[in-house]
């Protein structure tokens, strides 16, 4: 393992959990996003992480793909009041759980935190080894 790869494992960690965080901040955004009931709803976006050179010493995370989740019909809803309701009065809305949501959120927010925790230490320990090379 290199000197500086500790960086470079947690800023590939930091990546992955901001784009982790930006789909679950589109999924919360379009939770109430109504579609009329002949057009497919909002789909659920998840982020699948996967591991990089796991095991050969230097290592990190990428986003391997967004992959989407929930019912595809989405949930459909009676809504005869609605502008895009059809004949029927009906409607449908993404199958996106709100909790769920704010599940995500908190533990990709807490993985960035621990990631950007590393950096800053690690950053440290660099910076008082060079301080030890000039006294």
């Amino acid at each position: 393992m290199a000197v500086f790869d500790t960086l470079g494992i947690s800023a590939s960690g930091l990546m992955v959990n901001r784009k982790w965080m930006d789909a679950v901040s589109d999924n919360m955004s379009n939770l109430n996003t109504v579609n009329p009931y002949d057009q497919a709803p909002f789909k659920e976006r998840l982020v699948v992480a996967q591991a990089v050179d796991y095991g050969s010493g230097t290592g990190g995370a990428r986003v391997a793909r967004v992959a989407f989740g929930g019912d595809p019909n989405g949930r459909i809803v009676y809504g005869p009041d609605h502008p895009l309701s059809n004949a029927e009065g009906y409607v449908r809305y993404p199958d996106i759980d709100m909790g769920d949501q704010m599940v995500q959120l908190m533990m990709a927010q807490r993985s960035y935190q621990a990631n950007l925790a590393v950096v800053e230490r690690a950053t440290n320990a660099y910076q008082a080894a060079l301080r030890l090379g000039k006294g």
